[in-house]
């Protein structure tokens, strides 16, 4: 009887922790909101928007055939070889607010993460800078530790913020929160205005882009959005929000901004046909697997589409912050790496937080390999 009474007593505890950890995740504004009224309207005018939701250019699937979600929770939580750094990483703390305002440059903050400055503007793609990419910060994926981590808090104010979908690893509720009163304008794919205006975000700051939308978003930054091949959502519902890559056009230089995207050659090379090449090319590389080999791409993949987009150099990001996938943390840029030497393609391996002079040479070091 006793062993019973006891035997009750746990399953009463973990069903009231289960629901009281259901509740805690469904209180949390940061899910944020699907697309409602004129929004909504505007969504369904989409050429890219059918049968409910948006869908890629080509036949896109989210796991491979005979795959199974459960086979893949399985092995995500197996603990795996070298799938995050054994010690913080060796990172470079740079005075962003010091950051000469007249001088091109980039900082890259790991992952999708990092900091333009070019004609005078700041300019801060896919920020998150919380401890987790999760909507809770009481559990999910944690970032790396990192010698000299970064925060909102060390940002200089903001002109533009450009958010390439929805994903919790690239648009961050807490760092939203705090860039509110830093930042200008908002910059994003259709539909995704609807989870910042929900966050605080006056309607009159956010712009939203289908593709190949363009626009001058600030004096002399032309911003055209580009297809990529992914997914978005932030909760059960999926597609209800338009995911997409930009090209940025200011100051004398074209770049282009990857966001996340499988591989399609035929989208990469008509990006490339349009806008004839590109100084820069930040491509994903990294939270890739042949489970799901429709929605983000192989690292030798992330080499051919700089290829294809004609760009004159690429910088692989995407990998560096977050263990997302089942591959060891640095596999992503040494493969990348070694494809890029084969194909003669110029490559930049920037640290996490180095400054990179867009006008000079850029860095190529192989840091990673001395991490632990």
């Amino acid at each position: 009887m006793r062993i019973l009474r006891k035997v009750i007593t746990i399953l009463l505890a973990s069903v009231f922790g289960l629901a009281l950890l259901t509740y805690l995740f469904m209180q949390q504004k940061s899910f944020g909101k699907l697309p409602s009224g004129k929004r909504l309207e505007r969504i369904k005018q989409s050429p890219h928007y059918r049968d409910g939701g948006f869908q890629n250019l080509t036949k896109t699937v989210m796991m491979a055939e005979g795959v199974s979600y459960f086979q893949i929770m399985r092995e995500m939580f197996s603990e795996g070889i070298d799938r995050t750094p054994a010690a913080p990483l060796h990172t470079v703390k740079t005075d962003l607010k010091a950051l000469p305002a007249d001088r091109a440059s980039l900082v890259w903050f790991g992952h999708s993460s990092y900091l333009l400055t070019l004609g005078g503007k700041r300019i801060l793609i896919d920020p998150v800078f919380s401890k987790r990419s999760s909507p809770v910060q009481f559990a999910g994926v944690k970032a790396y530790d990192m010698t000299t981590p970064y925060a909102v808090d060390d940002f200089p104010d903001i002109d533009m913020v450009i958010i390439t979908h929805d994903h919790y690893d690239h648009l961050d509720y807490g760092s939203i929160q705090k860039l509110k009163t830093k930042a200008g304008v908002f910059v994003t794919a259709l539909g995704v205005g609807s989870h910042l205006e929900h966050w605080g975000i006056a309607a009159d700051r956010i712009h939203e882009f289908d593709w190949w939308d363009g626009a001058e978003i600030l004096p002399g930054f032309k911003l055209t959005a580009t297809p990529a091949r992914h997914f978005s959502g932030r909760g059960l519902t999926r597609n209800q929000t338009l995911w997409t890559s930009f090209v940025l056009q200011a100051a004398g230089y074209t770049l282009y901004l990857g966001g996340d995207s499988g591989y399609d050659a035929a989208a990469f090379q008509k990006i490339g046909e349009v806008f004839g090449s590109f100084d820069l090319a930040l491509l994903e590389c990294g939270q890739y697997n042949e489970k799901w080999p429709d929605i983000h791409m192989q690292p030798e993949q992330t080499v051919q589409a700089s290829k294809d987009l004609n760009a004159k150099v690429l910088m692989p990001v995407h990998w560096g912050k977050f263990t997302l996938a089942l591959h060891p943390w640095r596999e992503p840029i040494r493969r990348a790496g070694k494809r890029a030497q084969e194909l003669g393609v110029k490559i930049t391996t920037p640290r996490i937080g180095e400054v990179v002079n867009l006008d000079n040479d850029l860095p190529v070091e192989n840091w990673f390999d001395k991490e632990q």
